[in-house]
């Protein structure tokens, strides 16, 4: 049952062979077995869970389903749940209870799936590892001693241990992509404005985005189906008409270009995983796709340009976290400074802070053309490199991260080490591309990633590339360790 797919699962229910009601039931025995040694799960939605099963089994009955109805779904805890605790990981917001949805939680819950609850993050969306979180660090379920990857580590590794069949993640820089490939799952962040930010916790509002952490390419078109669309809730959605994510999913792949960018496959990269990337790209080439070298001359200034622009964002953004209005109040406050620092200082965490204080640095008078202004140019120049190379190419490959997972703790004091651990999936965010990571093997027993980049608005195309490179290899179908029936 466990590793079922979500076209598995749903034909189950409506043949009757189950119901939602004892779905959800079992992922929750599950999550309460096995959660304990991961702490990927922070907030059960157990009561309300059941109750939208009871609904969902009542519209299979009906037939008024679709592939979605009576799913079990993990959030992650950047979105807003109404009635339900969303801290995004930090101290800042331990108490806050939404009164509102997020658009992308509305979305999915009225294409019927079930809320199981929330998971574990670093917090406000900072980090690399999973180790930030307020809540304590998220274990790998390959490896316990290893990091799951951030900043969706929780999603990443409860969908690993399947400890749900889905679950939501947003990527400002990697955070959907990196664990996937940590945790040896599938994800995909679709082109910047396809699902909406309205209800998610901004950390850096031009890079952020929604997405899908699944078991399959499969899976995860039909998962992202529901979630994109245009919202008037938020002004940086796209007006653009959604298409049918699983409807191309078995054209055949034959005549396709794939690049690869020789930044990308450098000798940075360790040896063994660029031995598993090439093994990936010559399925792919078997398959019938093409392979041509390409080169992103700046992708190379991606990380020290992320790390301008995003701490920049988050000053801006995390300021409204002052204390007054909701979240975190310092006991004792002598006066509204007083209240201010002391909030602030004891609510977020050393890297929040650490990424608040360059923010307001490079934000600063005398600073702002030398650092912000400097990093949107490169920024610029990082997007048409990318326009350029998808003249010739329909998708491109690589790997998602340089490394598999680490250890714990292994990189919490060299900030620089931890950042570079997304300096293959940083540029996909910084030109708003639709980018995804599936595994494809293992290195020393761990997973690596195969990461697909696509030009703006082809998240049919990279789905369709990975559902067929999954039809061909079982790397996505491999359950750690412990974690099976």
């Amino acid at each position: 049952m466990y590793n079922k797919s979500i076209k598995q699962l749903s034909d189950s229910l409506h043949k009757k062979e189950l119901s939602s009601v004892e779905l959800c039931q079992y992922f929750f025995e599950r999550i309460k077995r096995y959660d304990g040694d991961l702490n990927s799960v922070i907030t059960l939605n157990e009561t309300n869970a059941l109750v939208a099963a009871e609904q969902a089994d009542l519209q299979i009955q009906r037939g008024e389903s679709n592939a979605l109805t009576g799913i079990p779904l993990l959030h992650k805890d950047i979105f807003c749940t109404k009635g339900l605790r969303t801290s995004c990981g930090s101290k800042m917001l331990d108490n806050f209870i939404s009164p509102y949805d997020a658009t992308a939680v509305k979305k999915l819950a009225e294409a019927g799936v079930v809320m199981l609850g929330k998971t574990n993050m670093d917090e406000f969306a900072m980090g690399s590892s999973n180790e930030t979180s307020f809540y304590g660090g998220v274990k790998n379920p390959w490896d316990l001693n290893t990091v799951p990857g951030g900043s969706s580590g929780g999603s990443a590794s409860a969908v690993a241990a399947r400890l749900a069949p889905i679950a939501t993640g947003t990527d400002t820089g990697g955070s959907i992509r990196q664990p996937a490939a940590f945790c040896g799952i599938t994800g995909i962040k679709p082109t910047y404005g396809r699902v909406s930010r309205y209800g998610m916790i901004a950390f850096a509002s031009s890079l952020d985005q929604g997405g899908a952490m699944t078991k399959s390419a499969e899976d995860a078109a039909t998962m992202l189906q529901a979630m994109v669309g245009f919202d008037p809730n938020d002004s940086t959605s796209l007006d653009k008409p959604v298409e049918d994510y699983s409807a191309s999913l078995g054209d055949s792949i034959k005549g396709l270009t794939v690049g690869l960018p020789k930044e990308f496959f450098s000798d940075d990269l360790d040896e063994s995983i660029r031995e598993k990337v090439e093994e990936a790209i010559d399925v792919i080439k078997r398959a019938g796709a093409y392979i041509k070298e390409i080169s992103l001359p700046n992708i190379n200034l991606s990380v020290p340009a992320y790390y301008v622009v995003a701490p920049a964002e988050c000053s801006a953004n995390l300021s409204r976290f002052d204390g007054v209005r909701f979240g975190y109040r310092c006991e004792n406050p002598v006066d509204l400074e007083d209240l201010y620092k002391r909030s602030r200082g004891e609510g977020f965490g050393n890297e929040v802070k650490r990424r608040i204080m360059i923010g307001a640095y490079v934000l600063s008078a005398g600073y702002y053309d030398a650092y912000y202004k400097k990093a949107q140019q490169v920024r610029q120049l990082i997007q048409e490199d990318f326009t350029r190379a998808f003249k010739d190419v329909d998708i491109i490959a690589s790997a998602t991260a340089p490394s598999v997972a680490f250890s714990a703790g292994e990189k919490a004091d060299d900030p620089v080490s931890m950042y570079l651990s997304d300096i293959f999936t940083i540029g996909v965010n910084l030109a708003g591309l639709p980018g995804m990571s599936v595994p494809c093997g293992f290195v020393d027993e761990k997973p690596v990633g195969l990461q697909l980049i696509g030009n703006y608005f082809a998240e049919s195309k990279l789905l369709n590339v990975a559902h067929q490179y999954q039809q061909l290899t079982d790397w996505h179908q491999a359950v750690p360790a412990g974690f099976g029936e």
